[in-house]
């Protein structure tokens, strides 16, 4: 081979980014190997999502749809073009994100690796005694659906009082249902039915009258007005917004379904979802609902024991597919468990088992941060993982903090050297024996280990949860003391959350006032909304803005008179292409600021509310350091809890679960709570953000306040007053508090997973 032909040869073994500039990205170029395990470092906000997700795998995703005709793109989202010059040699990109899986509740962690399907199929070959194809063990078809609950495990049932009022007649409004308003149209097919007397109260309607205003089936009806189709209200309720998935129901249909209904598991089938003939049917006497409801390191081992060679082929993938589950610390779930259910870093982790299995090869792997939600004793699994999917010729690209996973890297990118505006810049790249070398940031923290605290702080009482049996827990008794962090940790699947959530946090809702809760759930809110909004800081902001001109205040709101009428403040227009994806592009009008020209030739200190808005919390903060004092207020919070980056127009949208949690504290910090809980505060934060939010945590407990953290970094464990340690195991070998003491007698005495990782961590601290 000639020089130039190898030359050539070596330049399709990189990925090469040239003048990548999407986001705060300062128009970079790199070459990632390809076939190697990459891992992308740098502080939150360094540009390293932007990079990775925003750039190599939107433009592979990219190119892979305008593969698809016209129409079929119409049904896909659209993805435009990143800001970049030019990117070669990409591969079709996999990403396995945090986002939670659907929450579909006919979607299991079963039907979402395939597991199911392989078990339904045994169960159609060796079950005794014959039922039927795999269709007849399946809960999503006719053939094997109970036909009471048609495959859910749960029927609905509507309270009646909390439907209608019925002291009403329904001229006079008896239906409380939302869209049931009278002289809507679902109001007048019941009120001129002819079925009832809308002039009578609905308590003096007769027995027959009553059951044909709630219970009547489809009916085809002429009034002499008009012809229609006559419903029951129940029935129709239970059409409109029972048979919806929660979670695409507006925010006010989803309230009124919360008080209205309640659902039970079903009488016929006992929650198995399938019908008798399906359960009828067992191997080593187990039925598949029996078999699906293990714990799935249990069913590993019920599966070792179906030896019978005519399955022989599909029980070994179902093996290893269970062996995957529970090597990468899932074992304590259950394949009935439901998809939408799950925590992001467990569904993460899911989708990367189903990716494991795939006879795909020559992609490209993106994750992000798999190793959230994971213990120590976890990481090591997952390693391992990413590590097969490499060896089977992938490139694997991974977006993390963690010591453990940048170890195992062949190549690290590091990001930086700050967040906002000050990152996007690549600081390093090369293997990890010269990161340490490297002077960066991430370089000097990667060795870094926080001390253990040498003198913890007295409580001042204590919180006390008796007799805890949510989930897995064995009726659990813990005082949680006051006044000190005490840290909650064990396995994943140990029952930490179970403990926190299910039995202080429910708890305090009947008489523990003053608990704030600060966790990593989507923040609701249109694409209007972002930190200004959210936190209240846009309130003095439009005042100050205001003053300063001599003007109404809603002239600096985006969602009110200062609007730019073209895109409607939002900054972006929409645009329909019919039979092709829609596009978003910048407005024309306004240039994406969003107000109109009007409200841009007012200023505040030479700034008008479009450029204040673009600014990052770090800026607004110097820009606002006389005068507004409320507006300051809020920024410190926010640069204290480590959102200094984050600009104040950017969407709550595009915030991780690390960021939206930070983004609580923030503003829970000015309220009235006297008990934090937080959990998994560390998720996306790098190395040297961790000692700032230890110091965060401390400043909250020397103000008064007792500070609880669900936490798996051996720095919060180091750092606390008090861990708990939950264990041994997960699933059913969890469920216990195997240590609650001071991290010093955890460490000496402890013989748990976490005292061990614990020891390890901060034998490295000693030899640092």
């Amino acid at each position: 081979m000639t020089v130039e032909r190898r030359a050539k040869a070596d330049s399709h073994d990189v990925i090469q980014v040239r003048g990548a500039r999407e986001n705060n990205l300062a128009d970079i170029s790199v070459d990632i190997p390809k076939r190697r395990l990459s891992v992308f470092t740098g502080v939150s906000g360094s540009g390293k999502s932007s990079l990775v997700f925003g750039t190599i795998a939107a433009e592979s995703q990219r190119l892979i749809n305008e593969t698809y005709t016209a129409f079929v793109q119409s049904f896909m989202p659209n993805v435009g073009r990143p800001d970049v010059d030019a990117l070669h040699n990409l591969s079709a990109a996999i990403v396995v994100d945090q986002e939670r899986m659907g929450a579909n509740s006919r979607s299991t962690v079963g039907t979402a690796t395939d597991a199911h399907t392989m078990l339904r199929i045994i169960f159609s070959r060796l079950g005794d005694p014959h039922v039927g194809t795999s269709g007849a063990f399946s809960f999503n078809l006719p053939e094997g659906m109970c036909p009471e609950c048609e495959g859910i495990g749960r029927v609905s049932a509507i309270d009646i009082n909390e439907l209608v009022d019925v002291e009403r007649t329904l001229n006079e409004g008896a239906i409380t249902a939302p869209n049931f308003q009278v002289g809507s149209w679902y109001w007048q097919t019941l009120a001129h039915s002819g079925f009832v007397d809308p002039d009578v109260k609905l308590k003096d309607y007769t027995p027959q009258q009553w059951e044909d205003f709630l219970h009547k089936p489809a009916t085809k009806i002429n009034n002499g007005t008009f012809n229609t189709t006559y419903e029951g209200l129940v029935v129709k309720v239970q059409r409109l917004f029972l048979a919806k998935e929660r979670e695409s129901m507006q925010a006010h249909i989803r309230a009124f379904v919360d008080r209205i209904a309640t659902f039970d598991t079903c009488g016929v089938c006992k929650g198995a979802r399938l019908n008798p003939a399906a359960l009828s049917s067992k191997i080593n006497g187990l039925n598949i609902a029996e078999c699906s409801a293990m714990q799935i390191s249990d069913l590993a081992e019920f599966v070792r024991g179906v030896t019978d060679e005519s399955v022989g082929p599909l029980m070994s993938t179902l093996r290893e597919t269970l062996d995957s589950l529970v090597e990468i610390g899932l074992g304590y779930l259950s394949l009935d468990r439901e998809s939408g259910t799950l925590s992001g870093g467990e569904a993460q982790r899911v989708k990367m088992v189903r990716h494991l299995g795939s006879s795909l090869t020559d992609a490209t792997y993106v994750f992000d941060e798999p190793t959230i939600g994971l213990h120590p004793h976890d990481i090591a699994r997952m390693n391992d993982l990413l590590l097969r999917l490499r060896d089977k010729g992938n490139t694997v690209l991974v977006v993390e903090h963690k010591p453990e996973v940048i170890q195992i890297a062949d190549y690290v990118v590091d990001l930086g050297p700050g967040a906002g505006a000050a990152g996007g810049q690549v600081c390093f790249t090369g293997d990890v024996a010269g990161l340490r070398r490297s002077g960066t940031l991430t370089g000097q923290y990667l060795d870094h280990r926080v001390r253990l605290r040498e003198k913890p702080r007295q409580s001042l009482g204590h919180l006390s949860i008796r007799g805890a049996t949510l989930h897995n827990l064995r009726d659990v008794d813990v005082d949680i003391p006051l006044g000190v962090m005490t840290v909650v940790t064990g396995v994943a699947g140990s029952g930490k959350s179970s403990l926190i959530h299910g039995s202080l946090v429910q708890g305090s809702q009947s008489g523990r006032e003053g608990v704030a809760v600060v966790d990593q759930s989507a923040i609701r809110g249109s694409r209007r909304s972002n930190p200004a909004t959210y936190t209240g800081v846009l309130d003095p902001i439009r005042t100050s803005f205001a003053k300063a001109n001599g003007v109404k205040a809603a002239l600096f709101s985006a969602n009110s008179e200062g609007a730019c009428q073209t895109c409607k403040g939002i900054g972006l227009v929409y645009t329909d292409l019919a039979m092709m994806a829609g596009v978003a592009s910048t407005c024309e009008k306004c240039q994406g600021k969003r107000f109109t020209p009007e409200v841009l030739t007012y200023k505040l200190h030479g700034k008008d509310i479009s450029e204040v808005l673009a600014m990052s919390v770090t800026e607004a903060r110097e820009f606002f350091a006389s005068g507004a004092r409320q507006a300051r207020v809020i920024l410190e919070r926010l640069s204290d809890v480590g959102l200094g980056y984050l600009s104040l127009g950017q969407p709550l949208a595009t915030l991780s679960g690390g960021e939206r949690q930070r983004l609580k504290l923030a503003i829970q910090m000015a309220e009235k709570a006297t008990t934090y809980v937080l959990d998994e505060p560390t998720t996306g934060l790098h190395l040297a953000d961790v000692d700032q939010l230890l110091a965060l945590l401390d400043r909250l407990v020397e103000d008064g306040n007792t500070v609880i953290v669900i936490e798996h970094h051996q720095a919060v464990m180091a750092h606390a007053d008090w861990p708990i340690d939950l264990g041994p195991g997960a699933g059913h070998d969890g469920g216990r508090v195997v240590f609650a003491g001071t991290p010093a007698d955890l460490v000496a005495q402890g013989d748990s997973l976490t005292a061990q990782h614990l020891r390890t961590y901060l034998d490295l601290a000693a030899t640092a």
